[in-house]
């Protein structure tokens, strides 16, 4: 920490651990938002999905808006990589699957796949850490499941 960061309040906000649901969301969040915006329609779509997970079972609409609040309000502070880091650092392996198979599905739910959104897929994976074949997996399950 700077001199000017302790005396005009400017340190990390992501500094300090993050707790699996928080973790997760961040992953949810940024990777949706990486634009730096998150629609009202996308925020909907988050908490729809997030709300159906046992993870979440004990956050209310209310709860849930206030993390998403307080994750964009450090992603605008601190920006993506320290963010992401702190997440990924804080999430099981299985957690992380999980992430990417989210964000999977809200990526493809448009039945869209642009060549920047299949990179973005594609880096997201390596970077969680999720193996190629459970990469593929997901993307598979998730590509049969928007068809209908």
């Amino acid at each position: 920490m700077g001199l000017f960061d302790a005396v005009l309040g400017t340190e990390s906000q992501t500094q300090a651990a993050l707790n699996p649901e928080e973790a997760f969301a961040v992953i949810i969040l940024v990777a949706t938002a990486s634009d730096g915006y998150l629609s009202v329609e996308q925020a909907n779509s988050i908490i729809s999905v997030l709300s159906r997970m046992k993870l979440f079972k004990s956050y209310p609409h209310e709860m849930m808006n206030r993390l998403f609040e307080k994750i964009l309000g450090i992603f605008q502070g601190d920006g993506f990589n320290p963010l992401f880091d702190a997440a990924k650092d804080s999430l099981s392996q299985d957690l992380r699957e999980a992430a990417f198979a989210v964000v999977t599905d809200l990526v493809l739910a448009e039945g869209i796949l642009p060549e920047e959104e299949k990179n973005f897929l594609n880096d997201l994976y390596q970077a969680l850490g999720v193996s190629n074949e459970i990469a593929i997996q997901i993307v598979q399950v998730i590509l049969i499941k928007n068809r209908g």
